[in-house]
């Protein structure tokens, strides 16, 4: 694995990770602040800009009491500053004592600036079993 595949999955566990924890500062650090960036939550239309991706993403956070997430990476590939990651992620979420277990199909894009990853495109997709 080449250094440029660890990087980008280091960067997409730190959006694993802030997206686990609920942690909207660790979030937005991770989200570009590009105009361009998107988000689509799944059953949801696309989200445009950092401050509505970042507003839906506390929503989600401030109405939910726990988050567990484990993926399973399908494929990544890099291609000069942008590279995506496809994966699946097997969702536990409890919300006023509602205990949810989904599996989702997510494509997250991410841009390379300042020699850091930054995610410019979430898309995740309900699996239907």
């Amino acid at each position: 694995m080449t250094d440029e595949n660890q990087a980008i999955l280091a960067a997409n566990q730190a959006f694993y990770r802030a997206f686990e924890k609920r942690d909207i500062t660790a979030l937005n650090g991770i989200l570009s602040k590009g105009i361009g960036t998107v988000c689509i939550h799944p059953g949801r239309a696309a989200i445009r800009g950092f401050d509505n991706i970042s507003n839906s993403w506390d929503l989600i956070f401030k109405n939910t009491d726990y988050i567990e997430i484990d993926i399973d990476v399908v494929t990544t590939e890099i291609n000069g500053n942008i590279g995506y990651v496809i994966l699946v992620e097997n969702l536990m979420q409890v919300s006023r004592a509602r205990r949810i277990k989904v599996q989702s199909m997510a494509t997250n894009i991410f841009e390379q600036m300042g020699g850091n990853w930054y995610l410019i495109h979430h898309h995740g997709s309900p699996l239907l079993k």
